[in-house]
């Protein structure tokens, strides 16, 4: 029964307007009105991204940062985690320091509590002191990243204690006690770019729940890379609708990129029905916490296993690398000259994708048509089904050896190919009827 509905999924009607692997480009009109006019004064642009690993990792966000910047201007480095929430975490464009004495608290892994555990925003984090003086800094990397808009969010509740935030020469006392829990955001706006800021809790407890570093009234672009670890999109439901929806009001984005799937495509517990029930909820979701907000469904890129019990679902086996032809409808990400196709089973050493991944593709392609979204189709972007394992065993790999992740030389290539996509979108006079930003 699964299987045959996974293959109904795939034979459901599509979207219409499809130019490249990005569908419905249409709705991100406003988004798009805003990006002719990023260049100048005024606020910048900004895209907060929400998604898995693909999206902590920066990888492809950081490069597709690099390339919007290029073009329209630095808006500051956009929406962060606070501290540091993890071992390993990566920022790119800034670096962000943390002191001892702080307790985390996340959507997923290890960091994840259950019940007890203060609020959660829209990072995906929070961090709350355990010992007086605690501290976390944000530092610009380079001339770029520079700011003069710094902007921290925290809870107010009974009892809270305070924060002291200094960005610059500027230093403010924030009381975070309140007679209810309730999120609230402040910022600092400086007359001139710093390079460095910090938050110091100076009496009590408090909890921290994101920061941001901006640059006013010069345009650009900012491009916030919220992401989680192994997360599904189901498990973003685990963050407080109220303190996500007040961030969501101070950070105003003007674009939501939505990036799950992989970890979906490669949970044992995946059903297509299921999974169409909760996507289309979570989506809903969002659309409350950040109301006429544009948003951008990315879908689960190509990745392969070699784990034999999650190459059938319902009795239906994914077929072997080489047994479905590619999908040669649009280009694949490529250098000059090079033609990327599937590697024969025999090539494929045991590699192959997830039974659910096609699944989870089709699903998401619906549900974004259905809800309103526009979709960019990031596994046909790539070259099609099995091209994980020709990335990575090219001679200039573009993803690593779990045949999930990608390299910085992929990451380079897969932000490349979406702005593509956006360009040639912006170019098409049949759909978003602006002219196009050189």
């Amino acid at each position: 029964m699964i299987g045959l509905v996974v293959a109904g999924l795939m034979q459901a009607a599509v979207p219409q307007t499809c130019i490249a692997a990005l569908c419905d480009a249409e709705r991100l009109r406003p988004f798009v009105d805003r990006l002719a006019r990023a260049q100048g004064d005024g606020e910048p642009v900004r895209i907060v991204q929400i998604g898995d690993s693909h999206t902590a990792g920066d990888q492809i966000t950081g490069s597709w940062r690099t390339l919007l910047q290029a073009r329209y201007g630095s808006g500051g480095r956009g929406v962060l985690p606070p501290g540091r929430p993890y071992a390993g975490y990566l920022t790119r464009g800034v670096t962000a320091g943390m002191s001892d004495g702080w307790s985390v608290n996340g959507i997923f892994g290890g960091a994840y509590r259950p019940a007890g555990a203060p609020p959660i925003g829209v990072s995906g984090y929070s961090l709350t002191n355990t010992r007086l003086g605690a501290a976390m800094t944000i530092a610009a990397d380079g001339p770029a990243q520079m700011f003069d808009r710094f902007t921290v969010c925290s809870l107010r509740r009974p009892g809270a204690g305070t924060l002291t935030l200094a960005a610059g020469a500027v230093s403010q006392v924030w009381p975070l006690a309140a007679d209810r829990d309730e999120g609230e955001c402040r910022t600092i706006d400086l007359d001139a770019p710093v390079s460095a800021a910090s938050v110091a809790v100076a009496a009590g407890t408090a909890t921290i729940t994101s920061w941001a570093t901006e640059r006013r009234g010069r345009g650009g672009v900012t491009l916030s890379n919220l992401g989680t670890v192994g997360a599904q999109f189901v498990h973003v439901r685990r963050t407080d609708e109220v303190v996500a929806a007040n961030e969501l009001r101070t950070y105003a984005p003007d674009l939501i990129v939505l990036a799950f799937g992989t970890n979906e495509a490669f949970w044992p517990g995946f059903t297509p029905t299921g999974y169409d029930g909760t996507l289309r909820a979570d989506v809903s979701r969002i659309r409350r916490l950040a109301p006429g907000v544009p948003i951008l469904l990315l879908g689960a890129p190509d990745s392969a296993t070699r784990t034999p019990s999650l190459m059938t679902l319902g009795g239906i086996a994914s077929p072997a690398c080489g047994a479905v032809p590619i999908d040669t409808a649009v280009p694949p990400v490529r250098r000059p000259g090079e033609v990327v196709q599937p590697l024969p089973a025999a090539q494929s050493s045991g590699w192959r994708p997830t039974a659910a991944l096609a699944g989870v593709q089709a699903i998401q392609r619906r549900v974004a048509h259905d809800l309103g979204l526009a979709y960019w189709d990031w596994a046909r972007a790539m070259g099609g089904r099995c091209t994980a394992h020709r990335w990575v065993t090219d001679p200039a790999p573009l993803m690593r050896g779990d045949h999930v992740h990608f390299t910085s030389r992929g990451g380079a290539a897969i932000a490349q190919a979406l702005q593509a996509d956006l360009d040639a979108a912006l170019l098409a006079p049949s759909t978003l009827h602006v002219p196009a930003v050189h």
